[in-house]
């Protein structure tokens, strides 16, 4: 047994400067359930995963250092129906997040993609496949 017994992500950690701003954004415009909230770890549940939030800074680990402002640290992908990318696309306005691409076709990818930025500039895309 080993690294080939891998078959799934369980969660994923996102360091934060701005912890409260970003549980809010999870919580309130993306609609995340919170599975648990501390005030140093604060977890949603998105189907089998979950996106867990975590300041950036030393911890037992390591020391994560300083973020680079306006430089994303990861993009995360979210999968929605075909007719829910445009519905997405008017919640969030509606909310006052900033679009960084409006709702537009890959056909390439056979995806219709939207994308905007969390609180923390992570990259975040909702997409359906068509």
């Amino acid at each position: 047994m080993g690294l080939d017994d891998i078959y799934n992500l369980d969660y994923a950690v996102l360091l934060c400067t701005r912890m409260e701003e970003t549980k809010v954004f999870y919580r309130d415009v993306m609609r995340f359930p919170i599975e648990t909230n501390r005030e140093n770890w604060v977890s949603f549940r998105i189907g089998a995963t979950l996106l867990t939030l975590r300041p950036r800074g030393p911890w037992s680990v390591c020391d994560d250092g300083k973020a680079v402002p306006g430089s994303a640290s990861v993009q995360l992908a979210f999968r929605v129906p075909p007719p829910a990318v445009d519905a997405c696309h008017a919640e969030l306005v509606a909310a006052g997040v900033p679009i960084l691409r409006e709702p537009t076709d890959l056909p390439d990818w056979r995806h219709r993609t939207l994308f905007f930025r969390d609180p923390e500039d992570n990259i975040i895309e909702i997409y359906a496949e068509y």
